[in-house]
């Protein structure tokens, strides 16, 4: 699986989407709790050329604190607009630097997710492509960074969509696109998507 190009794809399909935001739209919330649509965008532009020099530098000033690199870059694009975000979203749609660690699957799945943080609050549907989605699921299992295997330890995941299923314990049934939002931390938002006897157990977590 070329994941470089599945990254370029998600990349340029968030390009797509900001360039056809309406103004107010801009100001929206989203699923990431207490970030408009703007904050969205930005923390993503933030992270698309960052190099391993670079993160390493932001990791040591936060002290490992995730929330807190993630609140420095948000500050320092605080004066970027709707255009500008545009044009370095559209000129950053190949995968460099820390995004492409991992064969590209970290800029892969920050852009799906922070996608899906946008289109569902704004009613902006998308089929997900099956080979995306899937690459996303798996990297979201294992990956260090995003804890879904924290998140989902000792339960099964099952989607009910495409043929992908993770875990043992108390199963969890549902689309792909809900399981991998759950997974990212957003169970919240897609619980009613979702059934099964492990769903209790996530949600607590």
């Amino acid at each position: 699986m070329n994941y470089h190009v599945l990254a370029r794809r998600e990349r340029e399909e968030f390009a797509d989407l900001l360039e056809g935001l309406a103004p107010h739209e801009w100001k929206a919330p989203t699923l990431c709790a207490g970030w408009t649509v703007r904050d969205v965008a930005a923390h993503t532009v933030a992270y698309l050329g960052q190099t391993r020099l670079g993160l390493t530098a932001a990791m040591l000033a936060a002290r490992g604190q995730v929330d807190r690199i993630n609140d420095r870059a948000l500050r320092a694009g605080a004066g970027l607009g709707p255009d500008e975000l545009c044009t370095l979203m559209r000129a950053g749609v190949d995968p460099s630097g820390v995004a492409a660690l991992y064969g590209c699957r970290v800029a892969l799945i920050e852009c799906l997710v922070h996608q899906q943080d946008i289109r569902r609050p704004l009613g902006r549907p998308r089929t997900i492509p099956t080979a995306a989605l899937l690459a996303s699921l798996t990297f979201a299992r294992h990956s260090p960074v995003i804890g879904g295997a924290r998140r989902t330890r000792g339960l099964r995941l099952i989607a009910t969509d495409v043929d992908w299923s993770a875990g043992r314990g108390p199963e969890i049934h549902g689309p792909g696109e809900a399981l991998l939002l759950a997974m990212t931390g957003r169970v919240e938002a897609v619980a009613h998507e979702l059934q099964g006897p492990g769903l209790v157990h996530l949600r607590r977590r």
